[in-house]
């Protein structure tokens, strides 16, 4: 690559423009014509005063003079009394009352390169980048060549300086299908919230196969659940990986159901587009993948979201070519009585800190469930209005006593009914 190189380095300025159709794309040096245009552009003024030096010094004639307008263009002027001192090889180009003026052949050809001058370095320039294009083009495989080992190279030495600096540590990948990391963390969350606390996790495809993963709005399980997933892309990828230490199955496919989205266009709700990359993840999943799933089932009724969710977690527990290791945040506390009924379900959840009234994220994964969402502490947080939490603190000490009576007479009353008395409890 050493001619290549050379040739560019030779031909082309170290600051080009941005197209090849702009003057100052070839160095200075390259091209001796290319460098004469650009001396008659650049110092006209300093050749016209040298030149009519030496023209009174040949001549005799201390007031010739070399001058330019728009008709003639340029020429040399003489007056009448010095007329007899000029030489044979003068032109006569014009007679005036008091003088004459005369061109000669340099002269002439001087304006000629002056005039065309900059029309000729634009194509000059263009036409020494197409013969550089050529010959590097020429030698295309061995560019191509080189920039995608450059690249790799790239990669290696960024991920080498991000481990460094974020104190990485190197993942023991393994066949087995166990997934342990000890005080993993989130390697661009990091970077903007300090300090980040570190969270360990453990899975595998027998006893601890899928995660009921509980907890406030804001206490950062999304958080947990998308470091999981960065720490086994980044580790089977070949860098290492923000934790103190992790031992890692290799997975086949990391599914996602993460956020709230929707395709208006095709006529597809936010829960519609929910349902129907979960019904690919369940479709497709294999017990070597690894799924993580955020909220599913809160796009629709109460009822509705809390069934659909106990069925998704459930099949994946049940059916034995889709037990994928799974992470499952939810809001529906009911789902961490599955760990009651079957072996591999484990519950965790994100601890807080309640100080009075307030709450304290301590975005710690505990094992265990939480007890509530404190959604109304997030309102209280984001600034709603403080009728609106006060309100919303009647409403939910009143649903939840509602709750906890009919509970012990359902037996005896229809699910429509329990519904109908709750809803009722809103406007006492």
């Amino acid at each position: 690559m050493v001619d290549v190189v050379t040739l560019v380095e030779t031909a082309i300025a170290d600051d080009p423009p941005a197209l090849a159709s702009e003057p100052g794309i070839i160095r200075s040096g390259y091209s001796q014509e290319l460098d004469e245009l650009r001396s008659i552009r650049h110092s006209g003024k300093g050749y016209i005063a040298s030149l009519e030096a030496r023209e009174r010094q040949k001549t005799g004639i201390p007031s010739l003079k070399v001058k330019f307008n728009q008709v003639f263009g340029y020429f040399i002027e003489v007056t009448n009394s010095n007329l007899p001192l000029v030489p044979a090889y003068y032109i006569r180009k014009q007679t005036l009352v008091n003088c004459e003026r005369f061109v000669t052949e340099e002269l002439q050809q001087y304006e000629e390169k002056v005039l065309g001058a900059e029309e000729r370095i634009a194509t000059l320039e263009r036409e020494l980048f197409a013969q550089v294009r050529k010959e590097v083009g020429a030698q295309g495989f061995r560019v191509q060549a080189t920039a995608r080992l450059l690249g790799e190279l790239d990669v290696y030495v960024s991920l080498s300086e991000v481990a460094m600096k974020n104190e990485f540590v190197r993942p023991q990948l393994t066949d087995g299908d166990e997934i342990y990391i000890r005080q993993g963390r989130h390697p661009v969350v990091e970077l903007q919230s300090r300090p980040f606390i570190p969270n360990d996790l453990y899975l595998n495809a027998t006893t601890d196969q899928l995660i009921i993963l509980t907890g406030p709005n804001m206490g950062g399980k999304s958080t947990y659940l998308r470091q999981t997933a960065l720490i086994l892309i980044l580790a089977q990828m070949g860098s290492f990986v923000p934790a103190k230490e992790a031992r890692l199955g290799c997975v086949d496919r990391i599914y996602t159901r993460v956020g709230a989205s929707d395709n208006l266009a095709k006529g597809r709700s936010t829960f519609m587009v929910e349902m129907i990359e979960t019904a690919n993840i369940l479709n497709t999943a294999t017990v070597r993948s690894l799924i993580l799933l955020d909220e599913v089932g809160r796009g629709t009724a109460t009822f509705d979201g809390l069934s659909l969710a106990w069925a998704i977690a459930e099949y994946l527990v049940q059916d034995p070519s889709h037990r994928a290791k799974t992470l499952f945040a939810t809001h529906y506390h009911e789902l961490t009585k599955m760990s009651e009924v079957h072996p591999g379900v484990k519950n965790y959840c994100m601890a807080i800190q309640e100080a009075g009234k307030e709450i304290i994220f301590l975005r710690k994964v505990t094992p265990g469930a939480a007890d509530k969402s404190y959604g109304i502490e997030v309102a209280r947080l984001a600034g709603m209005p403080h009728k609106v939490l006060i309100r919303a603190n009647r409403i939910l000490e009143r649903l939840e006593r509602k709750e906890i009576d009919l509970t012990g007479r359902a037996r005896r009353r229809s699910a429509d009914e329990v519904l109908d008395e709750m809803q009722k409890s809103l406007f006492e």
